[in-house]
């Protein structure tokens, strides 16, 4: 058998005849439509549910083997407690259609190499638990018959198989002192041949695992065309290769494979336009089941990442970890069974729609959806006015009908004002979450650029999620709570915020900022430049130490004059950037 396998391995390097924009676009057509699916974690790794020998682990605990650096033949018996007696895959798929998923992602074989379904090229797999039957084909099956795409995830990494390439004491290759990656990759692909043979069209292959050494970029680019000499219009994420950038999940150049990135726990702050990207995250902090895990998001949290992702042009991969016994977890259900209620008025608004038009929309989320002769923009409304007055900062099209979509008959058109338009809402909200606006609009949208303005009490407030970013080095980032401006490692990385300023005076400048200790002593301007672009002030600003990277502190940094009433641009320019970068920004706030 194992010379059979080599000859897998050799045999299907040949390439792929290329493929033309459009064929690409029709084949990625269903994902981009869909904005929503069901990620599962289930194995073994759910019958001890976080806990080993006494101890309990956070975390991810389909980890556990790693967590707790279990030998194979002390993890092995796991499978004869493995018995799924009540795993019931027509309901699991009800409920992710119910919630408004389009596809579900399950793990067909985890790091640690136990197989759902009777392989003929291990005994490590499903029919040697007490279960003794398939998970994969009934769930294909209830997928097809709901209409929704079936795809599966499958580990590279292996920590069972003697052969995978780097060693570790508890792993399966523990005792081969020369492991033949070769040899392994054979029995992968020969496992994935069964996947791609006996289950019908598969949606996508979620490759995960490819981030140690003995996965190579060359590696990933030999499995992708075996993939797709199996399959020709299936899906692959970027895992497949090396060029993933850590838990920001996306490659970075075209050198690498993969259809789509992988942003994991984390939603970019801006979207990836042009790319197509899903964002996978768990519903309380671990995939695999967990009995001690009570860490569980809100629904409001859920919907409104779904609809934070939609609004930047990815896909939500939502996770539900099954126990030892086959159930959804009853918390994941009731949060499942919450979404499917909203989506009951509001799917409209996620599935097929395309990216928030928008700069800016403090009031929550859009997206859009082209439609005869127009547009129409779908506000997600997270917070209700108190005034009734909802913007639409810099819309100048025309608008030709305005509904709620859970209460169509109660929306007011005003006329323009200064900056856009603006809708009167009634009291209020149709739903503390999420109160979805439909607006139509002749043509497609055209925003105008929309200077920020003080706010009643006179502070200006620029975030960082409202900055322009000029230049090549640094970016958004969500994390430490919010979004900040990090790798700020390039003297031509500029921010810049237009702004609208009602008298000539002077601002105070006050900086929400974070930087360790090895890169305190920066230094940067804070300029104001009139509209021809002229610096009519500026405030040197010396950048200390916070203490750490995500430790942020407010620091008063001195004042801007301002000449005159009118429009102008704020700019932080970096003077001089010692360490690993300048800061990472927050926001500036002018008074």
């Amino acid at each position: 058998m194992k010379a059979l396998l080599c000859l897998v391995f050799f045999m299907s390097s040949m390439p792929l005849p290329s493929e033309t924009p459009s064929e690409r676009d029709a084949r990625m057509e269903w994902f981009r439509e869909a904005r929503f699916g069901m990620f599962i974690h289930w194995g073994v790794y759910a019958v001890p549910a976080g806990e080993w020998d006494g101890t309990k682990h956070g975390g991810g605990v389909e980890w556990i083997q790693a967590k707790a650096k279990i030998p194979v033949p002390d993890y092995e018996p796991l499978k004869d407690r493995f018995n799924p007696v009540k795993y019931d895959p027509e309901a699991w798929v009800r409920l992710a259609k119910d919630a408004g998923m389009k596809y579900v992602v399950i793990t067909s074989k985890h790091h640690d190499g136990f197989c759902l379904w009777d392989s003929e090229h291990t005994d490590w797999d499903v029919a040697s638990t007490p279960y003794g039957k398939d998970l994969l084909k009934p769930l294909a099956e209830a997928c097809r018959r709901h209409g929704l795409k079936f795809c599966l995830y499958h580990s590279i990494m292996d920590w069972h198989h003697p052969d995978y390439g780097t060693r570790a004491p508890w792993r399966g290759n523990a005792d081969n002192p020369s492991p033949d990656m070769d040899a392994y990759t054979a029995y992968m692909k020969a496992q994935l041949k069964e996947l791609l043979s006996d289950y019908g069209d598969v949606g996508i292959l979620w490759f995960d695992g490819e981030w140690e050494p003995a996965w190579t970029h060359e590696r990933g680019i030999d499995l992708d065309h075996y993939v797709r000499s199996l399959q020709p219009d299936i899906i692959i994420n970027n895992r497949v290769d090396k060029g993933r950038r850590g838990m920001q999940g996306m490659s970075e150049d075209d050198r690498f494979r993969g259809d789509y990135g992988t942003p994991e726990q984390q939603i970019p702050a801006r979207g990836l336009p042009g790319t197509d990207w899903e964002s996978c995250m768990t519903m309380n902090n671990t995939w695999g089941y967990s009995a001690h895990d009570s860490h569980w998001k809100s629904t409001e949290t859920l919907i409104r990442n779904l609809v934070d992702v939609a609004s930047k042009g990815g896909n939500y991969l939502l996770n539900v970890g099954p126990t030892a016994e086959g159930e959804i977890p009853a918390p994941s259900v009731e949060r499942l069974e919450g979404i499917a209620g909203w989506m009951e008025t509001n799917a409209e608004s996620i599935h097929g729609t395309q990216p928030n038009p928008f700069p800016k929309t403090p009031w929550g989320r859009c997206t859009v959806r082209p439609i005869a002769g127009g547009t129409r923009l779908y506000l997600h409304v997270f917070d209700w006015p108190e005034d009734g007055r909802l913007e639409l900062r810099g819309l100048t099209n025309e608008v030709t009908a305005v509904r709620v979509l859970a209460r169509p008959d109660d929306i007011v058109l005003l006329p323009d004002d200064a900056d856009g338009r603006v809708l009167l809402l009634p009291g209020t909200a149709p739903n503390p979450v999420d109160s979805v606006i439909a607006v139509d609009i002749l043509g497609e949208p055209e925003i105008e650029a929309v200077p920020f303005r003080p706010a009643a009490d006179g502070a200006l407030t620029l975030a960082a999620s409202d900055a322009e970013l000029a230049g090549e080095t640094f970016k958004l980032e969500d994390r430490h709570g919010g979004t900040n401006v990090g790798y700020w490692s390039a003297a031509g990385d500029v921010l810049r915020f237009p702004v609208a300023l009602p008298q000539a005076g002077e601002l105070g400048l006050t900086l929400r900022l974070a930087c360790d200790d090895a890169s305190a002593g920066g230094s940067a301007e804070i300029r104001l430049l009139d509209e021809d672009g002229a610096i009519v002030s500026r405030q040197a600003l010396e950048v200390s130490s916070t203490g750490g990277w995500e430790t942020f502190a407010e620091r008063p940094i001195g004042a801007l004059p301002v000449p005159a009433r009118g429009r102008y641009t704020v700019e932080i320019v970096p003077v001089e950037i010692p360490g690993d970068g300048l800061m990472n920004f927050s926001r500036l706030v002018l008074k």
